[in-house]
Order: C-alpha cells, then sequence, then structure tokens
C-alpha cells in the first residue's frame, strides 16, 4: 500500500457551518502548509485560491468526507498526488515553468 502525503486543502470558494467555521467549497485542490502553491502546481495567490490548514486531505472526498458539503469537484492530480494512482507511482511535476 503506498504511503500518504499529508495535505491541507485550498479551495475556490467557502461557506460556514452552523457553528461558523469556515468549509472548503467549489473546485478544491491539495496544499502543503508553509508552500505558495497547491500540489498540481497552481499558483495560490494567482489563482485566487483560499487556504483551509485546519481541513485535511481525506476530509473533503465528496462521497465520505465530512468537509465535503459545498464541494464541486477534486483536482484530479492533485488526488493522484496525495493518494498515488492504482498500481502506480503518484504524480509529480517535473520541469516546472521559470
Amino acid at each position: 500500500m503506498a504511503k500518504t502525503r499529508r495535505a491541507s486543502v485550498v479551495a475556490s470558494g467557502q461557506w460556514r457551518d452552523p457553528d461558523g467555521i469556515r468549509r472548503p467549497a467549489g473546485e478544491v485542490h491539495a496544499w502543503e502548509p508553509g508552500t505558495n502553491q497547491s500540489l498540481c502546481g497552481l499558483s495560490l495567490s494567482r489563482s485566487q485560491l483560499i487556504r483551509f490548514p485546519h481541513v485535511d486531505w481525506p476530509d473533503i472526498d465528496p462521497a465520505t468526507g465530512r468537509e465535503a458539503d459545498e464541494v464541486r469537484r477534486v483536482c484530479p492530480r492533485c488526488d493522484a498526488a496525495v493518494n498515488g494512482r492504482r498500481g502506480e507511482r503518484r504524480w509529480t511535476r517535473t520541469q516546472p515553468r521559470p
């Protein structure tokens, strides 16, 4: 079994649950705190993605996650970078643009 990466979430939108806690909405990407880009290479500031350091990646799965009420799309590249693909190596970004 492949080792999973510890990642938080960035999203294109947000909503507040009944307790007033911010939750991700719209399109979500994986993000490692301390970096300025998602695991698939999107710049957080240029893409206007909102950071959710208190939300772990497994919690945004629309089928089972508790934080996923408003999630519309999960980035497949970020998902592959965190969880790996079935029977394949994890996706990694090579030769990033300058």
